[in-house]
């Protein structure tokens, strides 16, 4: 489709002698643009499938332990059984016992209790199994619960966000859904001027924005990520390097989220991962402007899923 697009602006620049150079360069944002969505949609879909493929391969491990559990379970009962057969015979020997001497009889007697004894711890073992069999098949059904409310959580969470940010979108920010979490991408365009860690009027409204989401989602653990291209800085400057700044960055948007009272300020964290994560090539200049960038992770609460999981044995 893209290379249609593209075929066709190609032949309309050769065929129309008055286009201008701003229309020109409007069809080659517009173009970059599309190319932009279809590699962010490509790169969500892997991630998703990724996703799901690790989830099936945690399912599949979890049905081969329950059907290790079963397979003990069904030993136990079949040791039962044959328990059970053993008193029998030995009630019918009692029976045919009664009339040998008390000393035969007594030796007979302590065997029988013996073997009851053992059928009883066996019944107990059996029971003990069969408990906590039912539990953790409670336990698995409740975890898949879990694991779909949260993934439902999510995407609630990625579809509000969408909304409450479609403004921006378009202007260097992005929102995506991937590896159970959501992204908000904001390019340094829409916040920051170069070398600054002061975020501009339009880039404050986004965070501001954002953070009435957060506030409503007080749950939701934040990360702030500043990330910047690999260009360096003087040592006499106000920025030592690029980890200084992208530090910087991240802070400064920590700092407007903080004015919502709503927003639990202990679930955010502030990084700078400064050149070392870079999106695309800092060979380029559109590579270097696609690489400067705050990146906001937010993560749901995965404790209750750790402790199904610490509590099915």
């Amino acid at each position: 489709m893209i290379k249609r697009i593209s075929l066709g602006l190609l032949i309309a620049m050769m065929t129309t002698s008055c286009v201008s150079k701003k229309i020109y360069n409007d069809l080659e944002n517009k173009f970059a643009d599309l190319k932009k969505e279809n590699r962010s949609i490509s790169d969500e879909n892997t991630e998703l499938l990724k996703a799901k493929n690790q989830l099936e391969l945690e399912r599949e491990t979890l049905k081969v332990d329950l059907n290790k559990v079963k397979s003990e379970r069904d030993k136990l009962l079949a040791d039962y059984d044959a328990l059970q057969n053993k008193m029998n015979v030995l009630q019918e020997s009692y029976k045919a016992l009664e009339k040998n001497s008390n000393e035969a009889l007594q030796a007979n007697m302590n065997k029988n209790r013996d073997l009851l004894a053992q059928l009883d711890a066996k019944g107990k073992a059996l029971a003990i199994e069969q408990e906590r069999l039912s539990k953790n098949a409670q336990r698995l059904q409740e975890l898949e619960g879990l694991i779909a409310a949260k993934e439902a959580s999510m995407r609630k969470l990625k579809e509000t966000l969408s909304k409450a940010l479609n403004s921006f979108e378009g202007k260097g920010l992005t929102v995506e859904q991937k590896n159970g979490k959501v992204y908000v991408s904001m390019e340094n365009k829409l916040l920051f001027n170069s070398g600054s860690w002061t975020v501009g009027t339009e880039g404050k409204k986004a965070v501001v924005e954002l953070g009435k989401v957060l506030g409503e989602n007080p749950e939701i653990s934040v990360l702030i990520e500043g990330h910047t291209d690999n260009d360096g800085f003087s040592s006499a400057g106000p920025i030592a390097n690029n980890w200084d700044l992208s530090t910087k960055r991240a802070t400064a948007i920590v700092a407007i989220l903080s004015e919502n009272s709503a927003i639990n300020k202990q679930n955010l964290t502030a990084a700078g991962r400064g050149e070392f994560s870079p999106l695309a090539s800092n060979a380029t200049a559109e590579g270097k402007a696609k690489n400067r960038r705050i990146e906001i992770i937010l993560t749901p609460r995965l404790d209750e899923i750790a402790e199904m999981l610490n509590d099915i044995n």
